[in-house]
């Protein structure tokens, strides 16, 4: 562990208490302005919370596996806009760099990263390249030291905002698959890089998404992504482990915050004579979103131990991402329903994350894509023992 069990409680609590005091107040201001305050921006650089996961060398606060899903839980309790704006500097946007940049890269990124000072992008889906990620289409060609990017990504992460995007493009352009594709490091104002307007969501306001447009944009040989042409797609696909594993516990966070907004309703609301929480069927409810937390919980808490123990998770990761996921769907429609014709209103906090966690079924892979590596994987191990 990187954090001695006394200081990890302790920063828990602390997140705790900043959630629960100073972001859940906000959440309904979140989602009519679609904006974080910038006050509250700050507050979060100052709390570390950009470089949970990012090395103690290199200005982080470096929490492994099991200690950053802790510290994800308590997040998961309020609006996940509010996660959103940190969570491509601890996940996707940074660990590409950590796990293969160059000393170079590291030293140079790592640090910003880690303060929130440069918010990272993770560039890689395209207007007809979404689960099929190896197909990508963006193309980067060879101009003596430099490449030249041209190509359209397609609801990016904190784009709007982003300093740094980590760019997948085709550099051979004989491959029709994940091997020609290279990770580029592509600094928000270099020329030929334009953003397209902020998308509008089904939820999560407060985080934004926009297509990120590259016209003869050129970069530096030195901007690929460990400097060697060609493992771009292999350098996502190692990132994403950890991804579904925070997105997971973002869930069970999400999760819990329904089941306490569901609970408290019932019990506060007089029907039949007495309160709602008597009635047997909304305790049967109650129950099955408890049992499923748990369960998810405890997924998490697993997979994120076996990760830390240098063990390939990649099918754990995969179940769990999926089975959290889905999950925080059911918990939520439960919610709506026990609150009956208040949880179709916006003054009620189960409306929004209804919206909101319904996207966690598609971003980090698509449930289909969980099914199918989970899949494989069993067929593979299965004959490999034979």
């Amino acid at each position: 562990m990187s954090l001695d069990t006394e200081t990890l409680n302790q920063f828990r609590d602390t997140v705790s208490r900043f959630v629960r005091e100073r972001l859940v107040p906000l959440e309904a201001k979140v989602a009519e302005d679609d904006m974080i305050p910038d006050a509250v921006v700050e507050e979060i650089k100052e709390m570390g919370l950009f470089g949970m996961s990012i090395p103690e060398e290199l200005g982080g606060i470096g929490l492994t596996m099991s200690e950053e899903v802790q510290i994800a839980f308590e997040l998961g309790w309020t609006s996940p806009a509010f996660r959103s704006l940190i969570g491509t500097n601890n996940g996707i946007g940074s660990q590409g760099i950590i796990m293969d940049g160059t000393p170079e890269q590291k030293a140079h990124y790592l640090p910003r990263l880690a303060t929130g000072e440069l918010i990272a992008s993770f560039a890689l889906t395209e207007p007809d390249v979404g689960s099929d990620a190896g197909s990508v289409r963006a193309s980067a060609r060879r101009d003596g030291d430099h490449y030249v990017l041209n190509g359209t990504k397609r609801y990016i992460t904190n784009a709007p905002r982003a300093g740094l995007f980590t760019v997948f493009a085709r550099t051979d352009p004989d491959t029709t698959n994940a091997s020609g594709v290279t990770a580029f490091l592509v600094e928000a104002d270099t020329p030929g890089l334009k953003l397209g307007p902020k998308d509008h969501k089904m939820g999560q306001r407060g985080a934004h998404t926009c297509d990120v447009i590259f016209e003869d944009c050129r970069v530096p040989a030195s901007a690929i992504l460990g400097g060697k042409e060609g493992v771009g797609f292999k350098t996502a696909m190692k990132v994403l482990d950890r991804g579904r594993l925070h997105i997971s516990s973002i869930c069970v966070g999400a999760a819990e915050r329904l089941i306490h907004e569901s609970l408290t309703f019932a019990i506060d609301r007089k029907q039949f004579g007495g309160p709602l929480s008597d009635k047997q069927l909304i305790q049967a409810m109650l129950a099955d979103s408890r049992t499923e937390a748990y369960a998810a919980r405890c997924m998490v808490e697993e997979t994120a131990r076996r990760k830390d123990a240098g063990l390939n998770v990649s099918e754990e990761a995969a179940c769990t991402k999926m089975f959290a996921s889905e999950m925080v769907g059911r918990v939520a429609d439960r919610a709506v329903q026990i609150h009956g014709g208040a949880g179709y209103m916006n003054e009620y906090a189960v409306e929004r994350f209804y919206r909101d966690v319904r996207l966690f079924r598609i971003y980090e892979g698509t449930t289909q894509i969980q099914q199918i590596i989970i899949g494989r994987n069993m067929v593979r191990n299965e004959l490999r023992q034979r």
